[in-house]
């Protein structure tokens, strides 16, 4: 159900403008109900307005008859409704009638006057056109996380459309020297408003590394169970500022996040170390973006051991792990020669190397 369902009549009334005098509750119940017909001499989408104003009327005679017309109004004076500056509540209606119908839900995702619940609600929709749609709108993203997390969460968002929200987000900018001034300068400016360029306030015990562990043998299993909780309530922003500053522990949860958002936080965190990146490389569980990060991660792949495991992760794009193949050492390449755990064209490049270099 859409977020911006829950206003009330007398909202909606205030919306309608000179309009309102149609659908008030104090007209007489006749002129209300003759109203209700859709009888109009009012533009499409005051028209739209009044009788949604009506459906929420108290006399329930006068509700059922606004609520009939307004489900049986022409689909020309609907679309007309839906890129009109009417009421949130009413584009969460048409939002939740209009379930399957990508090209309206569309034109709800880019009028202003959709309320922000509506969008949420639109992010987990399967429909790719959509949500690029919905990732384009900074300032919605900046006023309410939220949807941050729906389209982090929604399986057929693109992966051009998380990188471009990872950009936004300053998880994944490039290093001085390598973006202009002021896009850094942005950027910052996002991570500063969302509050994910600091750890100031997130939980001592999550953001330094423990001590050496103590002699009781649960120590480890009550934090590691501790810190599960904690992230459970914590919402994709908190995860997120989690996943770049919190602990090697905290990140190892938040790297399988289902939130992709967060899963690249973590992986795009200034704390992360070689030895999580050795680990996550070799991970065959992790999400295809996190792979393609650290695929794509030249100061990463720098290390042999990187790349061996990338190539040898199913996990990792074939486009990737034929790049890095042609770097391995020739006893890696017979054991990727007979290896059915890696895709076949890396099998096979691996054994015409071999070849070449007169090996069979």
């Amino acid at each position: 159900m859409p977020g911006d369902q829950g206003s009330d009549q007398d909202s909606v009334l205030e919306s309608l403008g000179p309009a309102r005098r149609y659908a008030d509750p104090s007209a007489s119940e006749r002129a209300r109900l003759m109203a209700a017909g859709g009888a109009l001499p009012l533009p499409p989408h005051q028209v739209a307005g009044v009788l949604f104003a009506l459906s929420l009327d108290p006399h329930a005679e006068v509700a059922e008859k606004a609520g009939a017309s307004l489900a049986a109004l022409p689909e020309k004076l609907i679309d007309s409704t839906l890129e009109a500056d009417v009421h949130s509540a009413l584009l969460a209606m048409l939002a939740e009638r209009f379930l399957d119908d990508a090209v309206r839900l569309e034109k709800i995702a880019l009028n202003p006057a959709t309320g922000d619940g509506t969008i949420c609600f639109l992010a987990r929709l399967p429909f790719p056109q959509l949500i690029d749609i919905i990732s384009e709108n900074q300032t919605r993203l900046l006023r309410c996380p939220e949807i941050l997390e729906a389209l982090g969460q929604n399986a057929l968002a693109s992966q051009a459309t998380i990188d471009r929200i990872v950009q936004f987000l300053g998880l994944g900018h490039s290093p001085a020297g390598e973006a202009p001034a002021e896009a850094l300068a942005e950027t910052r400016g996002v991570e500063t408003r969302l509050g994910i360029d600091t750890a100031e306030g997130l939980p001592k015990d999550l953001v330094e590394e423990p001590e050496s562990p103590g002699t009781e043998p649960d120590q480890g299993g009550a934090r590691r169970t501790s810190l599960l909780q904690s992230i459970r309530e914590m919402s994709v922003i908190e995860k997120i500022r989690l996943a770049r500053f919190g602990t090697t522990d905290a990140r190892r949860m938040l790297v399988h996040d289902r939130n992709r958002l967060v899963a690249l936080a973590a992986v795009h965190s200034p704390k992360l170390t070689e030895k999580e990146v050795l680990r996550w490389a070799k991970a065959r569980h992790l999400s295809d973006e996190v792979i393609r990060t650290i695929a794509g991660n030249r100061e990463w792949t720098r290390h042999y051991a990187v790349r061996y495991a990338l190539v040898t992760n199913p996990r990792t794009p074939v486009t990737e792990a034929m790049r890095f193949v042609q770097t391995l050492a020739e006893r890696d390449l017979k054991t990727l020669m007979r290896s059915r755990e890696v895709p076949a064209p890396v099998s096979q490049t691996a054994r015409k190397l071999l070849m070449r270099k007169g090996q069979r």
